[in-house]
């Protein structure tokens, strides 16, 4: 399948990311026309995966939908929702699932390791079947484009699992630049504490047996044959039950998965994205590297990609950090300011040891404000709290910080708990007048996709462009020095050997459709 793509593609993909009106984030103001389903009607909704991520996302479905059919390659990864969906047909080949039950679904959910996204996502979409497909959309450029034309060609609704795009603080980040707060954005910080699983590993541990409830080759989709191992004496298992591949520690292999970046830039950046209107970059560079390895991730990694000027918006450079133990120190930033997730204020004396310091409510019996489907949103009294019982643990390092000529604006990990920098700022601001659609959550954004409203927020229009150039940062840890990137030629013009990784190899055995 060949597709023609100009620069059409990249202007209409960084529209859809940042100036969206309030009648809606697609292109499509109705699609009843084309045989949708009516809102009223419930969607038979199949998924791709039931393990892990899986089963969340099946069960955000579940809550108003059918889900009439499952299928997994692992039985025991599967077990749970196995369990609480007795009646769907199982299966462990999506293929076989999707020609025998495909009159009987509308929607899939898309839910497997990286390296299977699009062939999955393409072989529900060319069925004339909506897909919801997890982050990052693809994992590689040439298949996140495939991905974005057939969305349209194929006329189905469209959503990347990356959350924070339907959560309040993006938009109010948005909002907040783009009524010029802090002035021309030139600079972007963002940082993780992934991976949480091993990377920088230089040896493959000795073959292992198949566990019975594995069909390995299944598993493998279109990557190359090789050994299956469990991992086995002084293998850095990790978590997720251990285990060399599985079942969650092929994030760090760059045949399966896409790393920190797959995992979290696309939460993390989604704000920047939306908010800066990024396109495709000019360049990425990764400008620090710890413990390389031939087949996985290094250990721990900076990168910077530069944009061009867009519109009224200058050029603007960003930086993606991982392995963080803290959160970085940036130039400009007060001391004592914090950046990106909130902490949790500790406990009051007298009322038991300190707070968590984590995502949910503290011992004190503080819950961080949150609105169903919106994220925790920022709140001057979570100051006043912290200010009165400073916290004895901080969250874990996840956010992004934009700089700007007038100001600084700060967002957690999902574009959550928004803020201008120095946050004394925020005691009496109000954000500006929204001007953006306020989500349902981000699968009823697609649900209502699905069935006839506007185009999901983080459609592929969206998320094609947005995850190309994440996957760029990806190829960028193979090399030392600048790629300089032409999008509408889709190449790297400056390193040809860097363009082997822009499109997948399918094993024998294995079709994009």
């Amino acid at each position: 399948m060949a597709y023609d793509f100009s620069r059409r593609y990249f202007f209409f993909g960084s529209l859809l990311a940042g100036a969206v009106p309030r009648a809606g984030f697609g292109s499509t103001p109705s699609l009843k026309a084309l045989g949708y389903k009516s809102p009223n009607e419930k969607l038979n909704v199949a998924s791709i995966g039931a393990g892990g991520k899986a089963a969340s996302d099946i069960h955000g479905c579940a809550a108003s939908e059918n889900i009439v059919a499952l299928c997994d390659v692992d039985d025991k990864q599967a077990a749970n929702i196995y369990k609480q969906f007795e009646k769907p047909p199982k299966y462990k080949d999506f293929r076989k699932m999707l020609d025998k039950e495909g009159s009987g679904i509308d929607a899939v959910i898309v839910t497997i390791p990286d390296h299977m996204h699009a062939t999955a996502a393409m072989h529900c979409m060319e069925r004339g079947k909506h897909v919801y497909v997890q982050k990052p959309l693809a994992h590689t450029i040439w298949e996140c484009r495939q991905l974005a034309e057939a969305a349209n060609k194929y006329k189905v609704a469209t959503q990347m699992g990356n959350q924070g795009y339907s959560n309040e603080g993006t938009r109010q980040c948005a909002e907040t630049i783009w009524s010029g707060e802090i002035g021309n954005v030139k600079e972007v910080h963002a940082w993780t504490d992934r991976p949480i699983w091993p990377q920088g590993v230089t040896e493959i541990p000795a073959e292992t047996p198949v566990p019975d409830t594995l069909d390995w080759d299944l598993w493998l989709g279109i990557a190359n044959q090789r050994q299956f191992t469990a991992g086995g004496a002084g293998y850095p298992a990790g978590f997720a039950d251990g285990g060399f591949y599985l079942p969650a520690n092929w994030r760090g292999f760059y045949d399966f998965g896409c790393g920190a970046l797959g995992d979290m830039a696309c939460h993390i950046f989604g704000a920047p994205n939306l908010a800066l209107k990024l396109g495709a970059p000019t360049s990425v560079e990764c400008i620090k590297k710890e413990g390389a390895s031939p087949f996985m991730f290094p250990k721990k990694s900076v990168i910077r990609f530069d944009f061009p000027a867009r519109g009224s918006m200058p050029a603007v450079k960003l930086f993606w950090y991982d392995a963080m133990k803290e959160t970085p120190k940036i130039e400009g930033v007060p001391e004592g300011e914090y950046l990106g997730d909130l902490p949790m204020p500790a406990r009051p004396q007298g009322q038991g040891g300190p707070g968590r310091g984590g995502r949910g409510p503290g011992e004190d019996g503080m819950r961080m404000p949150r609105t169903e489907g919106t994220g925790r949103v920022f709140n001057w009294s979570q100051i006043e709290a912290l200010q009165q019982h400073p916290p004895t643990r901080l969250p874990t390092p996840n956010g992004s910080l934009f700089i700007g000529d007038k100001g600084m604006i700060t967002t957690g990990t999902y574009g959550e708990q928004t803020r201008l920098i120095p946050v004394a700022q925020m005691k009496d601001y109000n954000f500006p007048q929204p001007i953006l659609t306020r989500s349902p959550g981000h699968y009823h954004d697609w649900i209502r996709a699905c069935k006839g409203g506007d185009a999901a927020c983080s459609n592929f229009n969206v998320a094609g462009p947005f995850t190309e150039w994440i996957a760029l940062g990806v190829i960028s840890l193979h090399f030392e020095g600048k790629l300089e990137w032409d999008p509408v030629k889709m190449r790297i013009t400056n390193n040809a050997e860097a363009n082997k990784y822009l499109r997948p190899a399918f094993r024998k055995g294995w079709s994009f459709v």
